[in-house]
């Protein structure tokens, strides 16, 4: 038995090997005692649940057979797939957690976060967070057609790629007063989250850091997850796809 923790796969139909062995990995997963959380950014772009393109169906497909196995798996939306929805998760069987959220982990709470909230530097990036998780935001965006919401995705990657190229990974990075202050805010002492691609275990440094904090690693070639075991190890380990 143990939980297991991913993110930021990223999936995409342009990429089908990651595709395939992300699905393959969690059919190996169906009906074993694990717990699985993504923490965010299951997909490169989500434009609703109305979207039948691939891999969304076989996606969900893959999730339903691993819930229905025993197998649960929980789900929290990135900055990516911040428009998966209630039909997407009927369909998958999976349970959409708030960011942040708390979780007991074999007694000892953890606050997970996708993690793009504590990269309070990026002003910008957080402004438009905020203006793309406005409900009336998003009607209108899941309104229109679904044409122009693939056209609309497709200039939004493309921003997103532009605007990262006169930014410095600091600023893209968590800023550590941020980290502390909501690790202080939720009282636990120890954070998981995904977001930055810098997938490491930093442990406590006294007497500023008095908490664990670990962060996933994106999906590409290979994948990344972390996993917690019931003796309360933390183990980061790479998926062979």
């Amino acid at each position: 038995m143990s939980t297991l923790f991913i993110s930021d796969l990223h999936l995409d139909a342009s990429q089908a090997a990651r595709v395939d062995g992300f699905i393959d990995w969690l059919d190996r997963q169906a009906g074993r005692k694990h717990h699985i959380y993504i923490l965010g950014d299951l997909f490169e772009a989500w434009i609703g649940d109305d979207d039948d393109a691939p891999p969304g169906p076989a996606v969900r497909a893959a999730l339903a057979r691993c819930n229905r196995a025993g197998t649960a798996v929980s789900l929290m939306h990135g900055n990516r797939d911040f428009l998966i929805g209630e039909a997407f998760l009927a369909d998958s069987a999976c349970r959409l957690l708030p960011d942040p959220t708390v979780v007991d982990l074999y007694g000892r709470p953890a606050l997970l976060m996708h993690g793009d909230l504590l990269c309070s530097d990026d002003h910008d990036y957080q402004r438009i967070r905020r203006q793309v998780r406005d409900p009336h935001w998003q009607r209108d965006i899941l309104s229109r057609p679904l044409a122009e919401r693939r056209e609309l995705a497709r200039q939004a990657r493309r921003q997103s790629r532009l605007s990262m190229l006169g930014k410095s990974r600091d600023i893209m990075d968590v800023n550590a007063d941020t980290v502390a202050e909501t690790v202080a805010r939720h009282g636990v002492d120890l954070l998981i989250h995904g977001h930055t691609h810098r997938p490491a275990i930093h442990p406590p440094a006294p007497p500023e850091r008095r908490f664990t904090r670990v962060v996933l690693g994106d999906w590409g070639d290979s994948g990344s997850l972390l996993r917690v075991t019931p003796q309360g190890g933390l183990t980061l380990e790479t998926v062979s796809l």
